[in-house]
């Protein structure tokens, strides 16, 4: 976490933050035009806030556009703020930013674990509900095939969707319909990849939860730092995470 502490310690790096938070997706050239420095200058800042995770990068054509990923301050919430201000805190990680449509996500985290171990997480329905809100998952896992999430205690589908490319235990794109809710219902269908790569004796996981409309309801994409922080602390010890939004349902 030091490098996230660094990155966070530069007021000029978090203004950079602040503008991804606004406005999600956007490029150098754009993200400059903010700042009354040199290009390099911003190019350097970027670069730490990359290495620091807080920060990744996509290739659309011949631009390079930058997207918050705010795991990494999930993660220290997680580990020393939850206990005492999660009422309160939750809030911070919500993200409602308005994009132009497509709207789309991206969050990583690195966990030590196997590509094998990680994708049976991923898609084993008890392992799911350790870390996703005690949510279930039922699929048989195949291109083309359905899947329901599930809760004993919500009384009806929470979700539901298609597997459009099943690759283990590399990669698992999903479309997704919400039900859990009118309001959710009411924004269709949206589309969430999971991208496996392993790295030494860790996986770098990237979530990209996109084909969301402009100013879509964040009740589809809020809780992804939290899920994936109890992905990394379940796989990394066995243990559930015991913030509010962890127990859902539970």
């Amino acid at each position: 976490m030091d490098t996230v502490f660094k990155a966070l310690a530069d007021p000029t790096r978090r203004e950079l933050l602040d503008e991804l938070f606004t406005e999600d997706g956007q490029t150098l050239t754009a993200l400059q035009t903010r700042f009354s420095m040199t290009r390099f200058g911003v190019m350097k800042h970027l670069k730490l806030l990359e290495e620091a995770g807080l920060v990744v990068t996509r290739r659309r054509g011949r631009e390079k556009l930058h997207f918050l990923n705010p795991v990494p301050i999930r993660l220290v919430h997680d580990r020393w703020v939850s206990k005492y201000a999660e009422p309160w805190a939750a809030g911070l990680s919500d993200l409602k930013t308005r994009l132009e449509s497509p709207m789309e996500k991206i969050f990583e985290i690195y966990i030590k674990t196997t590509p094998e171990r990680l994708w049976e997480a991923i898609t084993d329905s008890e392992i799911r509900s350790k870390y996703q809100f005690g949510n279930t998952m039922s699929s048989d896992w195949v291109p083309g095939g359905h899947f329901e999430m599930s809760n004993p205690k919500a009384g009806a589908v929470l979700g539901e969707g298609e597997n459009l490319e099943v690759d283990p235990p590399r990669k698992l794109v999903q479309t997704m319909r919400a039900l859990w809710d009118d309001d959710v219902k009411a924004e269709g269908t949206s589309r969430i990849t999971w991208e496996i790569e392993p790295v030494g004796d860790s996986c770098h996981l990237t979530v990209t939860h996109d084909q969301l409309r402009e100013g879509a309801n964040d009740q589809l994409f809020g809780g992804w730092p939290m899920i994936l922080s109890g992905l990394k602390t379940w796989l990394e010890t066995g243990e559930k995470l015991t913030t509010p939004g962890s127990l859902m349902y539970t």
